[in-house]
């Protein structure tokens, strides 16, 4: 097999030659299979690549190209070439210098290098003349990729498992962006993703089309490709047009946080009213997202009259999403009036409602099985409550109210989202009391009281009684969770320990007003409360 060269002699004098005479630097895009993909002629100083699209990286590590290209004043590889190595995945970068006499000088190589110890992102080769490089391309790049191969098996991740890195680049302290970068983990790891790392760039000012820095996205490109990751996931929101710049220049799945809890309500989604709220809110975040690059959507439309005169692709697209949003929309008006039918019926019986509100992950479901003794779903994880369940709870003497379980609020819910659960949420219009329940053990406890304090302003709910409760209490030392409560005037209990939960209801039951108590009682459920009694004399 013979040697496969660099660039051959002949053709290194020719762009030296050309490279002298225009005052400019040359260079070519040379595959595996020494053929030449792209010519490019740039200035004195630098080289603008064209559009690789053409060249996807494929199953490959690396891209399968090598640039070589020619420097003026036979100086060494610039910052920019090793970014382009980087971010471009080259399988190399050369440059070749310009002599006094138009003829081939110094060359100096660079290469990517497969993870090691000291963090290095490539490798300079020492700079050599050009006539004694000694380098087979294809042997040395095939044993590099076989190395990269290696380290991205190095990490365990379970069978059809995606993985990401999680990125976050604001403006925020880096405390406050590791906290909420632990928090998208959390929301990562329950939609079955491995989270392989995380990035971090405090900046003054946001990078308008890339969100990060390009140099920090070097970085990003090179951790991906050491670790196999399958997507870049931003905490932040980006735009249609940042999104597209980063997937194009990274060759990556890129999403943001928002379409990450649109997708992981779309998992958990089990009514109908639910399914219906969460693809409203899917396609109206989809609908400013369509491009011309779009992929087909399904069932498209096809002959006499499934066009407009004239109509594009995007433009059939965007009128299929928005025909789609108006069909949600009226049905989600049907599905709204049986739920005000629900209401009415409850206004109509006097039954006091208490509405339990909170983080997500706070334990509400929990409380709500612990008080009632009912089965509604209940996981260790985000958002696993998204459809509204409703139990009857039954006080001393006798007495019963209707408590229902919402869906968690999260900190910067996305707007999409809080407008097709409007409706849902508009069901605590009518609560007579909102048990706002929060995590003892988060954190930060108070951001997620804020948090959920902002959305229950932002839906005009701040009139109806508050009673803050301090859910998972019995991971704290007692004298901590004790410091907690008198922090902020709220009652502790563990919903996992039915003992903790007699003060609760006291308090519950004295807090609704007596005429609505007064007003209704009925006799066919088994008491909550003795139940609670008899678990609080056994722990006792």
């Amino acid at each position: 097999m013979p040697v496969d060269k660099l660039i051959s002699n002949e053709l290194a004098r020719t762009c030296t030659e050309l490279s002298q005479e225009l005052r400019c630097q040359l260079g070519l895009l040379i595959n595996r299979r020494g053929l030449i993909e792209q010519v490019i002629v740039g200035n004195g100083h630098e080289l603008i690549l064209n559009d690789l699209s053409k060249l996807r990286l494929g199953n490959r590590l690396l891209r399968g190209v090598r640039l070589v290209h020619t420097h003026l004043h036979n100086e060494p590889l610039s910052k920019d070439d090793v970014t382009d190595l980087a971010l471009l995945r080259l399988d190399l970068i050369a440059a070749i210098g310009v002599g006094a006499n138009g003829l081939p000088a110094d060359v100096h190589v660079a290469h990517l290098l497969p993870p090691n110890p000291q963090g290095r992102v490539f490798d300079v080769m020492p700079a050599t003349s050009f006539y004694t490089l000694d380098l087979d391309c294809q042997k040395f790049v095939e044993a590099l990729e076989a190395e990269l191969a290696r380290g991205k098996a190095s990490h365990e991740v379970k069978a059809g498992h995606e993985t990401a890195l999680l990125i976050s680049a604001s403006k925020q302290s880096r405390a406050d962006q590791e906290e909420r970068l632990e928090e998208l983990a959390e929301l990562v790891r329950s939609h079955g993703i491995t989270v392989l790392g995380t990035v971090i760039q405090r900046t003054p000012e946001i990078h308008p089309k890339y969100l990060l820095g390009r140099g920090k996205l070097k970085d990003v490109v090179i951790m991906a490709l050491h670790q196999s990751a399958d997507l870049l996931i931003f905490d932040q929101d980006l735009a249609p047009a940042q999104v597209r710049a980063i997937a194009d220049l990274t060759e990556m799945k890129v999403i943001d946080r928002t379409q990450l809890i649109l997708d992981i309500f779309a998992r958990r989604a089990h009514s109908r009213e639910g399914k219906v709220q969460v693809e409203l809110a899917q396609l109206r975040y989809l609908l400013p997202r369509l491009s011309g690059k779009s992929t087909a959507l399904s069932r498209l439309g096809g002959g006499i009259g499934g066009r407009g005169p004239g109509e594009t692709k995007l433009e059939t697209d965007r009128r299929r999403v928005r025909d789609r949003i108006g069909h949600l929309e009226r049905e989600l008006v049907h599905l709204t009036r049986h739920r005000d039918q629900r209401r009415a019926r409850r206004v109509r019986h006097m039954m006091p409602i208490i509405s339990i509100v909170g983080y997500t992950n706070a334990g509400k479901s929990t409380l709500l099985n612990a008080l009632t003794d009912s089965t509604v779903p209940a996981q260790d994880r985000p958002f696993e409550t998204l459809d509204t369940s409703s139990r009857r709870l039954r006080f001393p003497h006798d007495q019963e109210v209707i408590i229902t379980d919402t869906v968690g609020f999260i900190r910067d819910l996305p707007q999409a989202l809080v407008g097709a659960f409007r409706t849902t949420l508009e069901e605590l219009r009518d609560a007579d009391i909102l048990l706002h329940l929060v995590d003892a053990s988060a954190k930060d406890p108070s951001a997620q009281i804020k948090a959920v304090d902002t959305i229950l302003a932002q839906l005009d709910l701040t009139d109806i009684p508050h009673l803050l409760v301090f859910n998972k209490c019995d991971r704290l030392p007692r004298h901590e969770a004790d410091a907690l409560c008198r922090r902020f005037g709220a009652i502790g209990i563990s919903a996992l320990q039915p003992s903790t939960l007699a003060p609760l209801v006291q308090r519950l039951a004295s807090a609704l007003p007596a005429d609505i108590m007064q007003a209704h009682s009925e006799q066919h459920h088994e008491p909550a409360w003795a139940a609670l009694e008899a678990a609080r004399e056994q722990c006792s």
